[in-house]
């Protein structure tokens, strides 16, 4: 049943496709492929904030790619919050020489392709790209998606079953002896998922 509503969301988000230069985003994803990825952003509510960055990264054969990445700064449509600039450290003159988001967006799919999506609450993150791929070309991303903070409650759970997991970022990573790096930045995020998503998997 599962199966079957996901192959009939496919073919409806395909039938909805308003531009075949993103066909590709339905095809077979390659084997053992997977794209991490982390959005820096003007808040937590998709309607009406802003993809200020995003950072990504292959992960090939159980190994991150670190020479196949994607990171982008992007110029908002509006000026923002001075208190946002202390949380992602992305000053004005960054944003204000970032790219437009229509065109990060269309460089981003490009790079994911059709591989499954690896985040941390990653839900948010597709959000806010289906935000824009919507308007752009009709459809939200296709790819399948897979959320470390589930895979690292299945691990903890199943050792401590009615204990309390905490599922904070930064504790996951110390849980996991996986280092920090420097400041949270999109593509340092999107690294470090990936790394927990590795550990996980094994």
């Amino acid at each position: 049943m599962i199966k079957l509503f996901k192959d009939l969301k496919k073919w409806y988000n395909r039938k909805n496709l308003k531009d075949n230069r993103f066909l590709f985003l339905f095809e077979d994803p390659p084997e053992d492929e997977f794209v991490a990825f982390d959005t820096e952003t003007t808040g937590l509510d998709p309607k009406k904030d802003e993809i200020l960055s995003i950072g990504a990264v292959k992960i090939k054969e159980n190994k991150i790619d670190l020479r196949d990445r994607f990171y982008t700064v992007i110029k908002p449509n509006f000026p923002i919050n001075e208190e946002t600039i202390k949380i992602h450290g992305l000053r004005k003159k960054d944003l204000e020489n970032g790219m437009p988001i229509e065109d990060a967006v269309e460089k981003f799919l490009y790079f994911i392709g059709s591989r499954p999506l690896v985040g941390y609450y990653l839900e948010f993150d597709v959000a806010m790209i289906n935000k824009y791929t919507k308007k752009m070309i009709g459809i939200e991303l296709p790819n399948k998606q897979i959320e470390v903070s589930g895979m690292y409650y299945d691990y903890k759970i199943g050792k401590i079953p009615q204990g309390f997991v905490d599922l904070r970022f930064d504790s996951i990573l110390k849980d996991l002896n996986i280092p920090t790096f420097g400041k949270h930045d999109a593509l340092n995020d999107a690294i470090m998922t990936a790394l927990v998503f590795l550990h996980l998997k094994k």
